[in-house]
């Protein structure tokens, strides 16, 4: 079994936190090379100090677009560009983003579904979210697919298990209120090529020290154990 990445958002309720930069050290010591933000929370100078600290870090970049309407979220991927993102996750007006990505190194990964609110919701029946990402990841330059699993009304593991097998050929990353371990764990079972923590840590949901580091180890431990378990 391949352990999925564990890419921490440095979010809390969707939004970018304002300290962000300052946390990226105590992410890195913790082991983590795979950071995080959203469109919203920073202003663009903000967020250029923020991804400038991950590189200088040795993480990957991953921005994750939360902006619903269509001049929002197409702002928010110029942002991601000129920033030199390696990843861009979310967003819905897909035939614009890709417009806009073609020539850059960017690898895209959209919401599959019917998303709505902020923060964002996972609408639509099991059948129509399948739908939905394998047409989305049959697109040329759609690199993967961002799976709000846990903003879904419905059975969530079963949902991760039908997304991940129908576009096997394309990663999937789960995304979105993965607050307890045994939401991770079933997004690892299921095949998921990573998976996203941001508020849960911030509010010290997982049962260990309630700062940054602790809770971050406590995911790692949730991880590794589950990865053994299969092994």
């Amino acid at each position: 079994m391949i352990p999925p990445d564990f890419i921490f958002m440095l979010t809390r309720h969707d939004r970018t936190v304002e300290n962000a930069a300052d946390l990226v050290e105590t992410v890195r010591t913790a082991g983590v090379r795979h950071i995080g933000f959203k469109d919203i929370g920073l202003p663009f100078a903000g967020l250029q100090v923020l991804a400038r600290a991950i590189r200088q870090a040795g993480a990957r970049i991953y921005l994750e677009v939360v902006s619903r309407d269509r001049e929002s979220e197409l702002r928010a991927v110029r942002a991601g560009i000129a920033l030199g993102v390696d990843y861009l996750l979310g967003g819905t007006h897909v035939d614009d983003v890709l417009r806009l990505l073609d020539g850059t190194a960017i690898r895209y990964y959209p919401f599959p579904g019917r998303i709505n609110g902020h923060p964002s919701v996972l609408e639509g029946t099991e059948a129509e979210i399948v739908r939905s990402a394998v047409a989305l990841a049959a697109r040329p330059g759609v690199h993967g697919l961002d799976l709000l699993a846990y903003r879904f009304a419905g059975d969530v593991p079963a949902l991760m298990r039908r997304v991940c097998r129908a576009v096997a050929d394309k990663p999937v990353i789960v995304a979105g209120s993965l607050d307890r371990a045994e939401r991770i764990r079933a997004a690892a079972l299921a095949g998921a090529a990573g998976f996203t923590v941001g508020t849960a840590a911030f509010d010290g949901a997982f049962p260990a020290s309630a700062d940054l580091a602790g809770q971050i180890g406590c995911i790692q431990t949730i991880l590794s154990t589950t990865i053994l378990s299969k092994a």
